[in-house]
């Protein structure tokens, strides 16, 4: 809400004007969704994301950044449930009247309020690192995504300790996604996946786990375990004196906050992947954090997901600034190749997939339960949401269901009686399956390669594909009931395959 001293402030430059003799302008309100989880397992992480923009809005209203305009807050518990955050989002666009939404930790709550953003043409603000293989017109994106935490971790973690790998996650889907991609790539540099494990979100039980760590004799933990399951994990893994000398564990989902509240004697010695830390040397950090701490106490501490969550309310001024108003619309075009200097550094949102540009930090975690850089890219990273390996893969999971539909209606068939008419029937299937088998080809080469040109050998093999199948799908009617249920199976990959093809090959690098 805004404090008093805005409302004083704002009627004493009315006064004033009115004095002088000059029209006043009256102050327009642009409300702001805030949606977290204030209770819940989430609510260890995502509590202070709420603090961090409201303290960017307080700055931004004293500033007057956005001349004639206050910042006005509507804060919305998601209560660590999806559906909850769903019916918050659209509770806050439909009747609170909100021009943004800041918000969601989990991937999970993403896909969540994805539907209800995309209905209303409304814009989601994702202040989060996040498993990627997604772009909406009606997300920004201001996390970080694999090739800026996942990947060079790996990389980092390969040359530093060894070749064998344990994967410890929640089980939902940012763990599991981003556990596919380290596989693919712990391949290519000829490295080894010696465990994977997975428990529930919330989930207190790690015992089975860590022995499960203890028996691989692996040279280093991921863990991308989220919430307050990560007490439980790092005291499992002390009772079982598995300490960083031991298996040092490089976390994900963990930054300077939970260390607090994790135990700082517990992660000592142990390191994390972000963008962002608290320790970070530059006058605006400096700043930031001398604030935070100011409004918040001294006890408090800035951490990637929270400088995130403040920086991006920054974002969504500047560009309300340059714009001249907070429509949706108007606002995501305004955004495309915005740059700001926020406390992790320059920050520029990419114009093509609304992602952003970042710097990637490893940070071993010291006894003061702060993070000391070993390692930066120096430069901001490109995001790269879409990573070919892990985009080809979701791909031929689609097409391998298309072909078993289609191949299912073509074995249908034989209960049919023979007659020209369902020789040509047969024939069409045929074909579709055929044009299939041709286009799944060049889809893949052109996923890696290069060259434009396979590129729009893609687009010609699809659009032959395409008429194959609008050839069978006029012919319907003669189907029988189960070859009608196979065929709108094939449908729905045919449709889910084009959006992810036309996603990849616009927003990719």
């Amino acid at each position: 809400m805004i404090d008093r001293r805005q409302r004083r402030w704002a009627i004493i430059l009315w006064v004033t004007a009115w004095s002088y003799g000059v029209q006043a302008v009256a102050v327009t309100d642009i409300k702001i969704g805030i949606l977290h989880s204030l209770t819940g397992t989430m609510a260890i992480s995502e509590r202070r994301m709420v603090d961090a923009a409201l303290l960017a809005i307080d700055e931004i209203n004293q500033s007057d950044a956005i001349p004639g305009c206050v910042l006005v807050p509507v804060v919305e518990d998601g209560a660590s449930d999806w559906p909850t955050f769903a019916l918050k989002a659209e509770k806050l666009i439909v009747e609170d009247g909100v021009s943004s939404i800041m918000g969601c930790w989990t991937s999970a709550s993403r896909k969540a309020v994805l539907p209800v953003v995309e209905k209303y043409n409304h814009l989601l603000w994702y202040p989060v690192q996040y498993e990627g293989n997604e772009s909406s017109p009606n997300i920004i994106y201001t996390g970080i995504v694999p090739n800026q935490q996942l990947i060079p971790a790996i990389d980092w973690c390969y040359r530093r300790f060894g070749r064998r790998f344990f994967l410890v996650g929640s089980d939902y889907m940012f763990p599991r996604t981003a556990n596919h991609i380290v596989r693919q790539h712990l391949e290519l540099v000829d490295a080894m996946v010696v465990g994977e494990a997975y428990r529930p979100l919330g989930d207190q039980d790690f015992t089975e786990i860590v022995e499960q760590i203890r028996e691989s004799e692996a040279d280093i933990v991921l863990n991308t375990v989220n919430g307050d399951s990560n007490i439980a994990f790092f005291e499992a893994l002390r009772h079982a004196g598995i300490g960083p000398a031991e298996i040092p564990v490089m976390s994900f989902s963990i930054a300077e906050h939970e260390i607090q509240r994790i135990g700082i004697g517990l992660v000592s010695g142990h390191y994390c992947a972000w963008s962002y830390f608290q320790s970070n040397e530059s006058p605006s950090n400096r700043r930031f954090v001398n604030m935070f701490k100011q409004r918040y106490g001294q006890d408090r501490v800035t951490d990637d997901p929270t400088e995130t969550a403040y920086a991006q309310v920054y974002l969504f001024a500047e560009a309300v600034r340059r714009t001249g108003t907070p429509r949706p619309a108007a606002v995501r075009e305004a955004t495309r190749g915005l740059v700001i200097e926020a406390p992790s550094g320059l920050i520029r949102i990419d114009p093509l997939n609304q992602h952003t540009w970042k710097v990637a930090r490893i940070g071993l975690i010291k006894g003061n339960g702060q993070l000391e850089t070993v390692w930066c890219s120096n430069d901001p990273l490109p995001p790269m949401p879409y990573l070919k390996d892990s985009f080809a893969a979701e791909c031929s999971g689609i097409t391998a269901s298309m072909f078993q539909a289609i191949s299912r209606v073509i074995e249908l068939e034989r209960t049919e009686a023979v007659s020209t008419a369902r020789k040509n029937l047969l024939l069409a299937m045929a074909d579709t399956r055929g044009y299939l088998g041709m286009y799944a080809a060049d889809f893949r080469l052109a996923i890696f390669s290069r060259y434009t040109v396979n590129q729009r050998q893609h687009w010609l093999a699809w659009e032959a594909f395409v008429a194959r199948f609008r050839q069978l799908d006029e012919r319907q009617g003669e189907l029988n009931p189960a070859q009608v249920a196979e065929l709108d199976r094939f449908r729905i990959d045919k449709d889910r395959l084009e959006a992810l093809a036309r996603q990849f090959f616009v927003h990719s690098r």
